[in-house]
This record gives C-alpha cells, sequence and structure tokens, in this order.
C-alpha cells in the first residue's frame, strides 16, 4: 500500500490517494481534481473508488466530478441526504480496492454522519494498516462539532469523545493516521499539533481526546475552545449535497479600463492581490487588499469577509490571480473577473483604471505607533476575541476582521491604528476602512513584538 498526500496548505487540509501499484482510492479530494489526477499518472495507478469521510464544511469537493470522468465508485454515507448518485456506504461494510481492504467505521463528531476508514494491504501476514479519519482524529485533537447547529454542538462532542476511542480500538497501534482537517484548518478545534505525520498508537498516548479520562471534562473544555469560522461555511455542505460540477480555472480575458473604473465607480467588490505595503502606498481608490501569499490565509479570509456571491474583480500579477482563481474555486467562489497588467511579475495598477483616482495610506510598525499616535487617535484590533482576551493593547478597541464591514459606521470618527497578529488582517481592515473614507494607519507588524517596542499590553 501507498498514500499519496495531496496538501491544500490554502485552507489547512490534505487529500489522499492510496493505491496498490495498480488501482487507487481517493479520500477526500478538493475541487481542483487535476491535481490528484497528475498524482495518480505518477504512480501509474487507475482511479476506481472516490471517498467522502464527510459532506464537507470547508471546501467543495471534487469527488462527485472525479468519479464520473473515470468510472468510479462514488462512495458517500448513505445516511446523508444527497441530490447525485452514489455508492452509500455504512458502519462495517467492507470494500476491496485491489488488494486493499477497506472498511468503513462510522465516526460522528464532527458531523452526524461522518465516516472513517481504516484501509488493509492484504498482501503480508496481519497487513500494513492506515486509517483516514477525516474531521474526526486528528493531530492532536479532534475536529469542531459546532458546524452543524448550536443545538447539536455539545451532543456532537460527545459523539467525538467516543468516536475516537472506537477509531483507536478498531486499528493496530502501529498503523498510519491521515486525517484531512488539521493543518491550519478552521474545522480543527483544541491543541492541535504542527506534526506532519502520526500513528494511531502515538495518538493514543500524546491525543487529549483520548488521554482526558472524563468525558465531561474533554467536552466542557472543547466547547470553551470553539471559535469562529470563516461565514463561507455556511454555504459548504448544501454545495456538497447537491452534487458540485467542476471547477473553471481559466483566467478570464482582462477587462478594460473603463469596466474596471465603472465597477469601481458602483462600490463593486475589487480585490488587490499585491503585496500589503504596496498596496497601502498605492491602490485604485475603492479597491480592497488582499494580499496573495505562502500562508496568508487569502481563501479563508476572503471568503469571511467579502459578501458572499457578489460580483467579483481581481487586480494584479498574472501568477497570482491564476492561482487565487483556483483557491476560490475551491470554496466555490466561480469565475472571478480579473484585470492583468501586461508584465507577469509586476503591475502597473494605475495603468488599468486610469481615469479613475487613486488612494494611499501610511503604514509602519510598533515604534511608529508609540511616537506619531495622539491622545484621540483609536487602536483598532481585528484579531478574534480569544486571541485579544488572551492578551491585547491597552484601550484598543476589538472588532475582528470579520465583523468590521457591518461595524465601520460604529468606529469614533477618529484616526484609527489597526493591527492584527501578523499584519494580514489589519492590511484587509485598513482596506476597508479606507474604502469608507476612513483615517486609517497600518501597523505591519507581529503582535507579540508591541510590549518589547513599548507598547503596554494586557493582560
Amino acid at each position: 500500500m501507498d498514500v499519496v498526500v495531496i496538501e491544500t496548505p490554502q485552507l489547512g487540509d490534505r487529500s489522499y490517494l492510496v493505491h496498490d501499484g495498480t488501482v487507487a482510492l481517493v479520500i477526500d479530494p478538493q475541487r481542483d481534481t487535476d491535481r490528484v489526477e497528475a498524482a495518480a499518472r505518477a504512480a501509474g495507478v487507475r482511479i476506481t473508488h472516490v471517498a467522502e469521510t464527510h459532506l464537507h464544511n470547508d471546501y467543495v469537493t471534487g469527488g462527485l466530478v472525479l468519479a464520473e470522468k473515470h468510472g468510479a465508485e462514488y462512495l458517500v454515507n448513505a445516511a446523508d441526504d444527497v441530490a447525485f448518485s452514489r455508492v452509500p456506504i455504512s458502519d462495517g461494510q467492507v470494500l476491496h480496492v485491489g488488494r486493499l481492504t477497506v472498511t468503513v467505521l462510522a465516526t460522528p463528531g464532527h458531523t452526524h454522519t461522518h465516516v472513517s476508514y481504516v484501509v488493509r494491504d492484504e498482501t503480508h501476514d496481519g497487513g500494513p494498516e492506515a486509517v483516514f479519519s477525516g474531521g474526526s482524529l486528528l493531530y492532536g485533537s479532534v475536529g469542531r462539532t459546532d458546524l452543524v447547529s448550536p443545538h447539536d454542538t455539545a451532543g456532537l462532542a460527545h459523539d467525538q469523545y467516543s468516536s475516537v476511542r472506537r477509531l483507536v480500538d478498531s486499528a493496530q497501534p502501529e498503523a498510519a493516521l491521515y486525517p484531512t482537517h488539521g493543518f491550519g484548518s478552521f474545522c480543527s478545534v483544541g491543541p492541535s499539533s504542527r506534526q506532519g505525520a502520526s500513528t494511531i498508537g502515538e495518538q493514543a498516548t500524546a491525543n487529549h481526546a483520548l488521554t482526558d479520562p472524563d468525558e465531561d471534562h474533554f467536552v466542557a473544555e472543547l466547547l470553551e475552545n470553539i471559535t469562529a469560522y470563516p461565514a463561507y461555511y455556511a454555504h459548504m455542505s448544501p454545495i456538497n449535497a447537491a452534487g458540485p460540477g467542476a471547477a473553471k480555472l481559466d483566467v478570464p480575458d482582462s477587462v478594460d479600463a473603463a469596466e474596471l473604473t465603472r465597477r469601481l465607480r458602483a462600490g463593486e467588490w475589487v480585490v488587490d492581490l499585491r503585496h500589503r505595503v504596496a498596496f497601502a502606498d498605492s491602490h485604485l481608490h475603492g479597491s480592497v487588499s488582499f494580499e496573495y501569499g505562502h500562508g496568508s490565509n487569502f481563501t479563508s479570509y476572503i471568503g469571511w469577509v467579502i459578501p458572499w456571491n457578489k460580483p467579483l474583480t481581481l487586480l494584479g500579477p498574472l501568477d497570482a490571480v491564476e492561482k487565487a482563481i483556483r483557491d476560490l474555486a475551491r470554496i466555490g467562489i466561480e469565475s472571478p473577473e480579473a484585470a492583468v497588467g501586461p508584465d507577469a511579475g509586476v503591475v502597473d495598477i494605475g495603468a488599468l483604471a486610469p481615469d479613475h483616482p487613486q488612494a494611499a495610506y501610511p503604514h509602519g510598525d510598533w515604534a511608529d505607533l508609540l511616537k506619531d499616535r495622539e491622545p484621540t487617535d483609536v487602536v483598532l484590533d481585528v484579531r478574534r476575541p480569544d486571541e485579544y482576551a488572551a492578551s491585547h493593547v491597552e484601550g484598543a478597541l476589538n472588532v475582528p476582521v470579520y465583523e468590521l464591514l457591518g461595524k465601520i459606521t460604529e468606529l469614533p470618527a477618529t484616526r484609527i491604528w489597526v493591527h492584527c497578529a501578523t499584519g494580514y488582517r489589519a492590511s484587509v481592515a485598513a482596506s476597508l476602512l479606507d474604502r469608507a473614507g476612513r483615517d486609517v494607519v497600518l501597523i505591519d507588524a507581529k503582535f507579540r513584538d508591541a510590549s518589547g517596542a513599548g507598547i503596554e499590553t494586557l493582560p
């Protein structure tokens, strides 16, 4: 048995191609299935089965499209209410993929109908095993249990406690563990580990969901650690249940200057993908900053902040636009328009709409705040409430970036210094404030450096 890991770091998820050298099972594929197909070609195997651990809440699945294209069996829990044809599976069912034996285990918790898969290679005595746990058992923690409904959250947390124990009891201690979530995904909760690999036995001795002997204590701790999740999640499970089509990844023809100007003047969402400092120094008035880059959480925050299903235009270098279109397709934002400069690496934003005014706002670090802040100025912290509660600048207001759009008019009419943990969310917030005509300064600095720069923080 060979397991090929297909990473989607933009969403903190993994998909898997599991094969015996001839045929393959794909587990939890993302919308852009070309990556899975490339992995199958590289391994020289044929995709015969595609399986979901659950109806995903953080991305649009590519499972149905992949299965139909390859004539593969599409394995989805029989209890899931879906609008497409699938091979219904249920707890205890055993399937065969070449020489691999796949056992289905009901592991409710992340959702009511969540399943995991224990895969064994029958070639060898005893058979090496791998466990594909989706949003059940993660590295160091478990999948969050509040995505179904507030009414179900506590009950699902109890289910999660039982499910991970059942999963551990159903596999060998040396079995490799392959979760879908937990690599930065908002679908995880609790003290998840940053490790890249683990086994069932290792988790049995290190994962708090398995080492806590008190179920009620575990549930209370889990519920206490649940934080906000992206607004676009509300749309993912219904899209997946309906049966999503293929992703459209082509870059559209660039909109001309007149049309881009019209969109900006009409107040449409025009997203600038350049570095946040370049945006602050000069941008098209009315555009917003969602810097595209490694580790930026671009996908999650654009789906969280911008109202769902509104017209969207991307500005930036061709390579960033191409990648952004792929990322947005993964969360169901279809075929955004784009305005792309002639140079693939550097874009003269002003040249894209020469008749439209440009804007700018200042940016600095904690030393600038200490030196230039006026008594009437406001410090705005756009991190999550739990981050703010752990430590914050004395006197700072807390409005999470995902709530800012609806609360801008409630902020004091004075200069606003905006910060977050790293500068990324602050840059989004600063651009929203600038778009609304507010006097804003971007603090492009890490929060952990504030106290060392002389900024008083609490507690």
